[in-house]
């Protein structure tokens, strides 16, 4: 495939080749992309058609030239697809058959947590959140009531009412941290492809990162949050049996394999559109000032810049 998104010279089955190459990082069977092709083109002639069972598809076919334009577009999106196509809302899992509690801090990895917990939930669990399961289990949450937002992100508090105090302290309960200066590089890219009313998202893109970081809103809801606070009981008491460092995942996980009785993979989900190294987005003085944001979660979970 030439990078003006003309079709090479090939067999049909070499385009289908290609066709699922650029599938696969969309997530999508390839047929879905000739969907749109063969909806837009209803009146092919049977010679042109044919192409599609052998012959060469030629830039200057009707079909080839669609084909063109179809691919040439999802080249210039091949960079977000990861983080456009499956973008969940992770849910909070609460898992009375397994006697566990998970809490989703945001932007920690919480997305591929809970999508690893879903691939082996059981029929009682009960989620709060976007991915596949927990859409189809929204409606046993709609009778439900808690002291707080029964919503993705509750924290242990927010459930009392839903939980019993027994089962807060009895539970195994537990949730993903992350570095707070990866954190926040994720959490800045991912507000500015947001399209919510919401001060954060007018924030992140009304600023560059050094703008957004420094912001006195950004101080105040960041800090107010530290990680220990969203796994705290309505008793006050912090009831958390792991707290799972993202960058630690295989050590500080053993902990709850050994309770589930079986090992987690997490998968890629959720990524934001970034550079790999969040060092690349501080300079000195943003990296002191998330230091100083973050210095509790920082100190607790052993994290540094480097």
């Amino acid at each position: 495939m030439r990078a003006n998104g003309a079709i090479e010279k090939g067999r049909g089955g070499e385009f289908l080749r290609q066709t699922a190459a650029l599938a696969r990082p969309l997530g999508l069977p390839y047929c879905s992309l000739l969907l749109p092709v063969l909806l837009a083109a209803p009146k092919l002639r049977p010679k042109r058609a044919s192409a599609l069972k052998g012959r060469a598809l030629s830039p200057a076919c009707p079909l080839g030239r669609r084909l063109g334009a179809l691919c040439a577009m999802l080249r210039r999106l091949a960079p977000y697809c990861a983080c456009a196509i499956w973008r969940y809302s992770a849910p909070m899992i609460i898992s009375r058959g397994r006697r566990y509690i998970f809490i989703h801090i945001p932007k920690t990895g919480g997305t591929a947590m809970a999508l690893a917990l879903e691939a082996r939930a059981m029929k009682d669990d009960l989620m709060a959140g976007d991915t596949p399961k927990a859409r189809k289990r929204r409606g046993k949450l709609k009778e439900m009531t808690a002291a707080g937002r029964i919503w993705k992100h509750s924290t242990l508090a927010d459930l009392d009412g839903l939980i019993t105090a027994e089962e807060a302290e009895a539970f195994f309960t537990f949730t993903l941290v992350r570095n707070p200066w990866d954190r926040m590089v994720s959490y800045y890219h991912w507000l500015r492809a947001q399209g919510f009313d919401h001060p954060a998202v007018h924030l992140a893109k009304a600023h560059d990162f050094s703008g957004f970081l420094t912001h006195p809103q950004t101080a105040a809801s960041i800090g107010a949050s530290d990680y220990g606070s969203y796994m705290r009981a309505a008793d006050g008491t912090e009831r958390c049996d792991a707290y799972i460092r993202l960058e630690h995942f295989e050590s500080d996980a053993a902990q709850l394999s050994a309770h589930l009785g079986f090992d987690l993979a997490l998968p890629r989900a959720n990524a934001s559109n970034r550079a790999r190294d969040y060092r690349s987005y501080y300079s000195e003085s943003d990296a002191a000032h998330l230091a100083k944001i973050c210095a509790k979660d920082i100190a607790r979970f052993n994290y540094s810049f480097t």
